[in-house]
């Protein structure tokens, strides 16, 4: 009996894990959802959700009850089986990539050696990251464009010329600007010599004081990935697929219930999918200059603390999003696709040759 408790307890540990991550993104996005509104009402001169709680505080949750309790509705001449699936992909897709993230750094100074993570010669350690991998950044960008399949399958599936146009409206446009956002990727990764995001955090960490950030020597592939990343997710002033003064809401115009629902959420998770990789590739990561002063490395509280500076750049993306939505326009179609394709990915090819070049002198 004390062998297979052994055995079973690491994936208990892991499955924990990955509930708890899962839990707060959703939460996180949740109130990302009423953060918006609140904003966009105060940008517009409105005053936003204040009704359902304190503050409207409770406002996602009685959205959720919303949702569940909506009549849903399937077109007739829908391809049923993908009209259900489509949703679903769209959300693991966006969710899967929680895993890989360094949430924060490793904890060193307690003793955790009753946990089945653990390092030779009697030092233990409990990372604050589900799964590393040697490939992390490759994980992240090749599970973030399969989601493009659910938004096609939805258009396809619904029956609908606007969802339809609103798929292919979207195939297009992260065909488009995932080009640009991968060679963007590559400047962070040539510098730090790795494809292993806490490896990219630590290549930070030992820059000198100057470039502690990657921001500094990649401001143009932050710049890059930031537009490329908007495109990406769908949000203003690139959201083609949806445009609702257009397409009647785009690929999800047939979707009610718990089905819109999913992918409501698998646009937030998205969001906060591209601020989690731009604070890793360009701003550190968890990593807060000058903490190591006050709190021991590898102890309790500098990871709390850090981990607390990582959330503080994520919600700075997030905020970002929110501004620029009640601030610019959209584009127009022709002009979003010439702007990826004439502008954008050229701009982010010359950047990577300059960095390949910078990083094999300085090598040598």
């Amino acid at each position: 009996m004390e062998s297979v408790a052994q055995t079973a307890f690491p994936w208990v540990v892991w499955v924990v894990a990955v509930l708890l991550i899962f839990q707060g993104v959703l939460m996180i996005v949740a109130y990302t959802v009423l953060a918006e509104r609140k904003v966009l009402g105060w940008i517009q001169g409105r005053i936003g959700p204040n009704r359902v709680g304190p503050w409207g505080l409770l406002q996602p949750f009685a959205d959720l009850l919303k949702f569940i309790f909506k009549e849903d509705l399937v077109p007739d001449k829908s391809s049923r089986f993908v009209y259900y699936l489509a949703p679903i992909v769209a959300l693991t897709c966006a969710l899967m990539p929680m895993v890989v993230y360094p949430f924060g750094p490793a904890i060193t100074t307690v003793d955790w050696s009753f946990l089945p993570w653990h390092v030779g010669d009697g030092i233990h350690t409990l990372p604050l990251t589900v799964a590393q991998i040697d490939v992390g950044v490759l994980f992240v960008l090749g599970i973030t464009s399969v989601g493009v399949y659910g938004i096609a399958l939805a258009g396809w599936s619904s029956n609908s010329k606007y969802s339809l146009m609103g798929g292919l409206r979207s195939s297009a446009q992260m065909v488009s600007y995932e080009l640009a956002m991968g060679a963007a990727v590559l400047g962070p990764v040539l510098l730090a010599g790795s494809l292993d995001l806490n490896r990219i955090i630590g290549a930070q960490i030992g820059s000198p004081w100057y470039m502690r950030w990657f921001i500094v020597p990649q401001f143009i592939a932050f710049v890059v990935f930031l537009i490329a990343a908007f495109a990406e997710t769908n949000r203003v002033p690139f959201d083609l697929p949806e445009a609702e003064t257009e397409l009647v809401a785009g690929f999800h115009t047939e979707y009610s219930a718990l089905k819109f629902a999913l992918f409501f959420m698998a646009e937030y998770v998205n969001m906060f999918t591209v601020s989690v990789m731009v604070t890793v590739l360009f701003l550190g990561g968890w990593y807060v200059p000058g903490l190591s002063h006050l709190f021991e490395v590898g102890s309790i509280p500098y990871a709390i603390f850090s981990h607390i500076g990582f959330l503080i750049k994520i919600c700075f993306f997030l905020f970002f999003y929110i501004w620029v939505r009640g601030t610019l326009p959209r584009f127009r179609f022709d002009q979003l696709m010439n702007f990826g394709w004439k502008f954008l990915l050229p701009v982010a090819l010359i950047n990577v040759i300059v960095t390949i070049v910078v990083v094999y002198f300085l090598n040598s």
